[in-house]
C-alpha cells in the first residue's frame, strides 16, 4: 500500500496534499507512507491522536490565507479521489469548473458538472451539520446527504433497493433488500448500502462528518487504494479502521506542513500604487 503526497503550487504558498498526477498539480518530493496489514491498532490509534492534538493546537492561529487555500485544494482532492473510488477518472480543471463559480462552465458539460456540484453540497451540508453540535448525527442524516447527491430518488422518497446488483466493480458484501430496513436501523450496520446508487459516496461524505464533529480532520481514500478499500468493506472493522486512520493522520500531517511552510514565507511587498492610492 502506498500513500501520495505531493506539492501544490500557488501564488502565495506550497500545498503538499493528497493527490494523484493532475493538471495543475505538480510532482515533487514524493513522499510514500507504508504500513503494515497486521499493525498493532492500538498503537496507530495513539500515533494518530498525537498528529491529531499537535493540528489542533495550531489550527486557531493558522495563517488565514494558508487555511483558505489548503480546504479548496483538499475538497478537489477529496472530489478527485472519491470519484477514482467509483470508477470515474475526474481532472483537476475539470473540478475546478463545477466547484468554482467564478468560472464560466461549457454548456455540454454541464450533467457531468452537476454531478461533481452535488458532491460539494453534500460535503458543505456534512460540515455545517458537523459544527452544529445541538443537531445530533442520525438516521435522517444520511438520508438527507443522499438526498443531495441523488435528487431525482429524493422525487420518489428514497426507496431503497429492492434487489442486488449483477454489474459491479467490485464484489464487496452488500446486504439483502430484505435486510436493509432492519440493517439501518442500527447506524453501526450502515456500511450495508441501502440504496441502487451513490450509498458508498454517501457514507464516506457521512464519515467525514463523523470525524469533523469528534475533532478531526477529513480522510481521503486515496485512489491507490481502491482495491484496498473494498476488500476491508469485505472483512472485519480493522482492515477499514486502519486505512482510516492512515488517511486522517495524512492530511493533519499534510494541514500542519502548509502551515508551517507559509509562517516561513516572507510577508508580501506592498506596491507603490497600493501605497499612494
Amino acid at each position: 500500500m502506498q500513500l501520495d503526497v505531493r506539492k501544490c503550487r500557488s501564488p502565495n504558498l506550497t500545498i503538499r496534499m493528497v493527490s494523484t498526477r493532475l493538471p495543475g498539480l505538480e510532482k515533487e518530493d514524493l513522499k510514500v507512507l507504508r504500513y503494515k496489514e497486521t499493525e498493532d491498532i492500538d498503537a496507530r490509534f495513539s500515533e494518530v491522536e498525537r498528529t491529531v492534538t499537535a493540528w489542533r493546537q495550531v489550527l486557531p492561529n493558522a495563517n488565514a490565507v494558508a487555511r483558505t487555500e489548503f480546504n479548496n485544494r483538499l475538497r478537489i482532492s477529496l472530489i478527485h479521489h472519491d470519484a477514482a473510488l467509483e470508477g470515474e477518472v475526474l481532472s483537476y480543471s475539470e473540478i475546478k469548473a463545477a466547484v468554482d463559480p467564478s468560472i464560466i462552465s461549457d454548456p455540454s458539460l454541464i450533467p457531468s458538472y452537476e454531478e461533481i456540484r452535488r458532491f460539494d453540497d453534500a460535503c458543505n451540508f456534512a460540515a455545517e451539520q458537523a459544527a452544529n453540535k445541538k443537531k445530533p448525527f442520525k438516521l435522517d442524516t444520511i438520508r438527507e446527504l443522499y438526498s443531495i447527491l441523488a435528487p431525482e430518488e429524493k422525487a420518489k422518497g428514497l426507496p431503497f433497493r429492492k434487489e442486488n446488483p449483477l454489474h459491479r466493480l467490485y464484489y464487496h458484501d452488500i446486504a439483502a433488500p430484505e435486510k436493509i430496513l432492519p440493517a439501518m436501523r442500527k447506524l453501526g450496520e450502515w456500511i450495508d448500502e441501502p440504496w441502487a446508487k451513490e450509498s458508498g459516496r454517501t457514507i464516506r461524505i457521512a464519515s467525514n462528518q463523523l470525524l469533523q464533529e469528534g475533532g478531526y480532520p477529513i480522510a481521503i481514500i486515496h485512489s491507490i487504494d481502491r482495491q484496498r478499500y473494498y476488500e476491508a468493506l469485505r472483512g472485519d472493522h480493522i482492515a477499514l479502521t486502519s486505512l482510516y486512520l492512515e488517511a486522517v493522520q495524512t492530511t493533519a500531517e499534510t494541514e500542519l506542513r502548509v502551515y508551517e511552510e507559509a509562517q516561513k514565507a516572507p510577508p508580501k511587498r506592498r506596491s507603490k500604487k497600493s501605497i499612494t492610492g
